[in-house]
């Protein structure tokens, strides 16, 4: 018997089941919607703090680029400064004040390195070639900076945020600084802006205009700023001056940031507002879909964090897959830059071919894989003419014969590496023997005396050439390169045009030189130099009526050096300036002792004669020394004529205004030539030894020399004959009309205080006699050839040339 109910109480019971249903509906419903937010809230933070994390990944990252932007741009203004502040004509005009020159060299450079400004700061804070003025207070600022052996940093100067290098300018003592600048404007932060995947808002600021509670150089810190939250990272940089510390501070909008999820939260409560079973597995399906992308964006953050290679794959079509191709887009990005950075750290930007730093890199790694097996040779040529193409031409003509040039080396080098060192220097490593660089060698030579046509130009450049073996030279680079180089010096020294090999000779020979120069640096300070003077005899008044004064340099260990041996070395590191003034000094202070009609006469070297300084120098030695002008001869030598007559004869015209003589010296052995002669009124010629020695031996000798006091006569000018030795060289010049005789014949030079004793003698020459009656004792030929190798042919040209001895 079935048991039925009654109808009332199903339908009771339906209603309870179903209240029961609308109840679990509910409680159910209640637990997915509290599940749903627990799920919204805890998306939301953990979203949060990743969007913060990689916020500050981003701001560390954009730091470090930053700081490898800025160590980059230091390091290539440190090095441009470097090589200007080693360029002698450039520490001559520093040293000279030559505000022409310094602003030719400095608009260069601006023009190349790309600099907003490039100056020379003196020692007394004057500041030349400044483009952009600075007030007082910075200028003042920036010499303590200066001389507080600042010399790389970030500044503030003008209201403008800068990169700034300086870098002393010695010769070799300190005469200032070389400064140059680079802007950080809105432009050039945008760049580094553009670096990072989010726009951080770079900017510099000081440290004390920070807000408060912003960590330095720590993670980023939430601020609020009108109701918007921001994160900010303050990063210490490199500041110039210390009491002036500087910040690079990123920041970002956190607010902005999350707003991009908005869409995200939104597809949750969606997804929770549908059925159980539909909404669990929606919510199930939907974490998934969520937490995949995002956990492969932070591995890939953290894979890009660490330098490595990671790429996001993109399968969706919604914001997940959009942030996914923003981040591979800034990988992109950043390895592009990177490898950009990377070319521009070891490549030379004008010509392409690899710098200094890339060639050592290479020459390491070849001479460690094969240096047992194999030789090689590292090549070091420079252009023997490119200066007065950049001089004649321009430097666009210049930079374009370098590109030119760089061409033509990569055809003859082959497989080989071709660098440029810098200038106009380059270098080749190649593989081979001593006959195959020499070939090759050979073959350079032939490729640069051939006309090269740059920018409708016809140009000969030439080259000189120095070269070392690997490993019999040198194992490393560093040895190569500096061998490679005393090589070179060699070559040019030896006439350009020509390639040398390196000879442990030549490392002796530097490093002598090295020591001369730094020797010769105190050598005035310690009063080791010591002026000797040589008679001048006058033929028509039979007495002396002037002295020639020598330079001589009495070394503590060295004894006495040779002329020939410092003063090449003191016109090539600029000393014969300060010398130079030293002897006017000296030379000016001992002749105001000698009688009325006594003169003395100097050398000028051709590098003093350029110095601005001359008729200042000339002038104050005059005058602390009482001296009437008429009694300063200053002896100059053919070769100023070469280059830029015009100045020379400004210059001599200047001297001559103040009262002194001027006598050409060595006249017929340099650029002789009648012009300057009409266009400026010498008061001396000065015969060269050469022609006098030849008297006896060649009859046309004695024509020249009658041409020359004829041609002397007619220009209203008097005419000494150097380097008389015999009494026979003496009845010639007399009767060929030479009014002065200089030489070992009638003395050679003497100490200062053994020229007053020959005040108190007769020295009478009878006008038919060969007899000469003199009361001091003339050098025979053991005394007159004492300083042997000044008595040389070689070594006494090699004087002359310098114009000092």
């Amino acid at each position: 018997m079935k048991l039925k109910l009654p109808f009332a109480a199903r339908r009771f019971l339906l209603r309870i089941l179903s209240r029961l249903s609308v109840k679990m509906t509910l409680f159910f419903a209640a637990m997915f919607a509290l599940a749903t937010v627990i799920s919204l809230v805890g998306t939301r933070v953990a979203v949060e703090q990743y969007a913060e994390n990689s916020v500050n990944r981003e701001m560390a990252a954009g730091s470090a680029v930053f700081e490898r932007i800025a160590e980059m741009q230091f390091e290539q203004l440190h090095q441009a400064g470097k090589v200007l502040a080693a360029d002698f004509g450039f520490r001559e005009a520093a040293a000279t004040g030559d505000a022409p020159t310094i602003d030719s060299a400095l608009n260069t450079l601006e023009t190349r390195l790309e600099l907003d400004d490039a100056y020379v700061v003196g020692l007394d804070g004057q500041i030349t070639g400044l483009n952009n003025g600075l007030s007082g207070s910075d200028q003042a600022r920036l010499f303590d900076s200066l001389d507080a052996g600042r010399e790389q940093g970030i500044v503030s100067l003008g209201g403008q945020n800068r990169i700034l290098t300086a870098t002393p300018i010695e010769a070799p003592v300190l005469l200032g600084w070389v400064v140059f600048t680079r802007d950080i404007g809105a432009a050039e932060l945008a760049s580094l802006a553009k670096l990072s995947a989010v726009d951080l808002h770079p900017k510099v600021a000081p440290l004390a205009s920070l807000p408060k509670g912003v960590a330095i150089g720590k993670a980023a810190t939430e601020k609020s700023v009108d109701g918007e939250r921001l994160l900010m990272r303050a990063s210490p940089v490199r500041s110039f001056i210390e009491d002036e510390p500087q910040a690079l501070v990123l920041e970002y909008s956190l607010t902005a940031a999350l707003n991009g999820y908005q869409p995200i939260f939104l597809a949750l409560l969606a997804f929770g507002l549908l059925g159980i079973v539909l909404a669990i597995a929606g919510s199930w399906l939907l974490a998934r879909r969520l937490a995949r992308p995002i956990a492969a964006l932070e591995q890939a953050t953290r894979s890009v964090g660490s330098g490595e290679h990671a790429q996001v794959a993109v399968e969706t079509h919604d914001e997940i897959s959009r942030l996914a191709r923003s981040f591979n887009r800034m990988v992109h990005n950043i390895e592009d830059r990177e490898r950009q950075i990377a070319h521009m750290a070891f490549h030379d930007g004008l010509t392409g071919l690899a710098n200094r730093s890339l060639l050592r890199e290479h020459v390491t790694q070849q001479i460690k894989a094969y240096g047992k097996t194999k030789s090689f040779a590292l090549i070091c040529l420079d252009l023997d003419n490119f200066k007065a193409v950049n001089d004649t031409l321009g430097h666009p003509t210049g930079d374009a014969l370098l590109c030119e040039m760089a061409i033509r080396l990569q055809q003859l080098a082959g497989q080989g590496f071709v660098a440029r060192l810098g200038g106009d220097e380059f270098a080749l490593f190649v593989e081979g023997d001593v006959r195959v660089t020499s070939a090759l060698c050979h073959a350079i030579l032939a490729e640069t005396i051939e006309p090269m046509i740059v920018n409708g130009h016809r140009i000969i450049a030439g080259t000189s050439i120095g070269v070392a073996i690997a490993p019999q030279d040198g194992n490393d680079s560093t040895t190569l390169l500096k061998n490679a180089d005393l090589a070179l010096y060699r070559a040019k020294n030896d006439g350009k045009g020509s390639f040398r090999f390196f000879e442990n000779a030549m490392d002796a020979e530097a490093q002598e030189r090295r020591a001369i120069e730094v020797d010769l640096h105190d050598a005035i300070r310690n009063g080791e130099m010591e002026l000797y003077f040589q008679p001048l005899f006058a033929l028509s008044q039979n007495r002396v009526t002037a002295f020639e004064a020598l330079l001589r340099w009495n070394h503590p260990k060295r004894g006495m050096v040779s002329p020939v041996q410092f003063i090449p070395l003191a016109e090539d590191t600029g000393l014969i300036v300060p010398i130079g003034e030293w002897v006017l000094r000296e030379a000016c202070r001992i002749a105001a002792t000698w009688p009325e009609h006594i003169r003395v006469a100097v050398n000028i070297s051709p590098v003093q004669f350029r110095s601005n300084r001359l008729n200042s120098v000339v002038t104050q030695a005059l005058t602390s020394a009482n001296l009437d002008p008429h009694r300063l001869e200053l002896e100059i030598t053919e070769s100023l004529f070469i280059d830029n007559i015009e100045t020379t004869l400004a210059s001599l015209h200047s001297l001559r205004a103040l009262g002194v003589r001027v006598a050409l010296d060595d006249f017929g052995t340099g650029y002789s030539s009648l012009s300057y002669l009409r266009s400026f009124p010498f008061d001396k010629i000065k015969i060269d030894r050469s022609f006098i020695v030849d008297l006896l031996a060649h009859k046309g000798a004695t024509a020249i020399i009658k041409s020359i006091t004829s041609l002397a006569e007619a220009l209203g000018m008097e005419t000494t004959a150097e380097g008389v030795e015999t009494i026979d060289q003496l009845d010639i010049l007399r009767e060929q009309g030479c009014n002065q005789i200089q030489g070992y014949y009638f003395s050679k030079p003497v100490p200062a205080n053994e020229v007053s004793r020959m005040f108190g003698e007769q020295i009478l020459v009878t006008p038919n006699s060969k007899n000469v009656i003199t009361d001091f004792p003339r050098s025979d030929a053991s005394t007159r050839y004492e300083w042997s190798e000044q008595s040389s042919d070689e070594s006494l040209e090699a004087l002359r040339r310098t114009g000092i001895a």
